[in-house]
């Protein structure tokens, strides 16, 4: 089955993409599963797990102190700013997986740092070798190569900011149920993919600038001018 790790929805400051649209596009693409990975955020993926019961997983991508690190299998929302170490605690404690998206991509200021990835490397579970919106191929081919120098399983995504997005990048791997199951399938693995186009590129900004439109209409309507 071929399973997208790195998915984001409208849940995302920079993602206008509904539940309804990525299902859609999953099926599409011939996704088995699909992982929703949003900003800071688990509502999304909780939407999206029930409208394609059994095929989402729930993740998290959690701005730590040091940078992003993913959680799936997710149970409960984990808030952002705690540390590295105590961010990665509680992804176990509630059986969860650590998943480092886009380790080697300095461009983005969200990278966990060099210092703090390898401080928790023995407590991570799998890095991303691909993700489909780095600038250079050279990105994934250095994160692939940290997985392995550390013995680590790889994975990987689309980091879809847009539903068209989907499926960019997927793990093929045989089908799991939990999150054990899904570590002894990666195993036997295999990564595919291609680097997303300008317009995925560019509907991370065009998101961010309808989000500030509508917050910025909101607050006009909920104080007008001249109101004492």
């Amino acid at each position: 089955m071929k399973v997208d790790l790195h998915v984001h929805t409208c849940h995302s400051p920079d993602s206008l993409a509904r539940p309804e649209e990525l299902v859609y596009w999953m099926a599409r693409r011939g996704l088995g599963a699909m992982a929703i990975t949003d900003h800071n955020a688990i509502q999304g993926a909780r939407e999206t797990a029930a409208l394609a019961p059994g095929a989402i997983i729930i993740g998290e991508e959690i701005r730590t102190s040091r940078g992003e690190i993913i959680g799936l299998f997710l149970e409960e929302f984990i808030p952002p700013r705690l540390s590295p170490r105590e961010t990665i605690e509680r992804i176990h404690q509630q059986g969860g997986l650590v998943y480092i998206p886009h380790p080697t991509d300095r461009v983005r200021g969200s990278t966990i740092e060099p210092e703090a990835l390898l401080a928790v490397l023995p407590q991570v579970d799998l890095i991303e070798g691909y993700n489909a919106r780095v600038i250079s191929g050279l990105v994934n081919r250095r994160a692939t190569a940290l997985a392995h120098e550390h013995g680590l399983p790889l994975g990987a995504g689309s980091d879809a900011h847009r539903a068209a997005d989907v499926g960019l990048a997927y793990v093929e791997m045989q089908p799991f149920r939990d999150a054990h199951g899904f570590l002894l399938a990666l195993a036997e693995s295999r990564i595919q993919g291609r680097r997303t186009g300008l317009l995925g590129r560019l509907s991370s900004l065009r998101a961010r600038w309808v989000k500030r439109a509508a917050q910025r209409r909101s607050d006009a309507e909920e104080h007008p001018e001249g109101e004492s």
